[in-house]
């Protein structure tokens, strides 16, 4: 018997009937099987070997280019797959198609963050970055060619934001798990930034959550491994899910539309318009793979796909490079 076949029969026998399980999963292109790894394992590292996903060490969480200390899109990513793990593993759920799907899910994302979404929101009228995330592993990785995941990883990867949920419930845990980290750690980077203090939380979040980050985490994790155990659902209780839910206006209010970021928000929204602009009246200056896909998904998409798929750094150079004048030397 195969490895790979041995972790299926595991599987069947140490798994709830709830979890979805390997040897089912399905993929558009059929391909030879691993000898050791799973379905649900290779997208994983096919995921983690791709460039979308080593580009996330270099795209912004919440700051515009933060210090060390502070979170970017592929910690943020890492520390999602973390948590939503736990939950799958407390709750008997396949933890190799949790991780896969939390380590996918923002390989979509532009650079700056939300503010890059909202402008090319802005600019074309419908982006969301985990319709972008999808497009990214269906169609622009391997030199267009897509990674060629289940339709597992791929459902959770689309559904993981939005009012669609995913018909896994691996895909529901990672729904949780992302919102849980994202609370959990901006509010941590908001501590170090020094924007917020644990005595600005709402009453009743501090009261149920409590004020320190792992700790909130912990609360969180384990109502909903108590909450969801022999279910078909990923739930928590009234009591937990009301606080988080004040626990995130109190965190859009304070963090993500607070004042204190305005100005280098509308930096970053200007600096995608501008690219988005130039690149639009001048295709040319696009790199070779994507004046090749021009014929296929038409202009604006290509565009799109090349200045969502930029890091921070790289779109403030771009924009360096082709809005501002060089700098000549003083001749002496």
């Amino acid at each position: 018997m195969k490895v790979r076949e041995r972790i299926e029969e595991q599987e069947f026998k140490i798994l709830s009937t709830y979890a979805a399980k390997s040897r089912e999963a399905v993929r558009d292109r059929e391909e030879p099987l691993c000898d050791f790894r799973t379905a649900f394992q290779r997208d994983r590292d096919r995921i983690i070997h791709s460039k979308a996903f080593r580009r996330l060490k270099h795209k912004t969480q919440v700051y515009i280019s933060p210090g060390d200390h502070y979170r970017m899109r592929m910690t943020h990513s890492l520390e999602v797959a973390q948590i939503s793990r736990t939950i799958a593993r407390g709750l008997r759920l396949n933890e190799d198609l949790t991780e896969a799907i939390a380590l996918g899910h923002d390989v979509g994302h532009t650079p700056f963050g939300h503010a890059g979404e909202y402008s090319l929101r802005e600019l074309i009228g419908h982006y969301n970055h985990n319709e972008q995330s999808l497009r990214v592993v269906e169609h622009l990785e391997r030199n267009g060619q897509g990674l060629n995941l289940t339709a597992e990883v791929r459902d959770g990867i689309l559904n993981h934001t939005g009012d669609n949920i995913p018909f896994t419930l691996e895909g529901s845990i990672v729904r949780r798990g992302d919102r849980i980290a994202y609370l959990c750690h901006d509010y941590d980077d908001g501590i170090r930034a020094g924007m917020l203090k644990p005595t600005d939380l709402p009453p009743v979040v501090s009261r149920v959550l409590g004020s320190d980050p792992s700790t909130m985490i912990t609360v969180m994790v384990a109502d909903i491994i108590t909450e969801s155990e022999d279910k078909n659902e990923i739930i928590m209780s009234a009591r937990v899910k009301a606080a988080m839910d004040e626990f995130r206006t109190f965190m859009f209010g304070k963090i993500y539309h607070s004042a204190e970021l305005e100005p280098d928000r509308k930096k970053a929204k200007y600096i995608i318009r501008k690219l988005f602009e130039y690149y639009i009246s001048n295709p040319g200056s696009l790199p070779q793979e994507y004046l090749e896909r021009e014929e296929r998904w038409g202009l604006q998409t290509v565009v799109i796909d090349y200045i969502a798929g930029l890091t921070d750094l790289y779109a403030i150079k771009q924009f360096e490079k082709l809005f501002i004048p060089a700098t000549w030397g003083v001749p002496k």
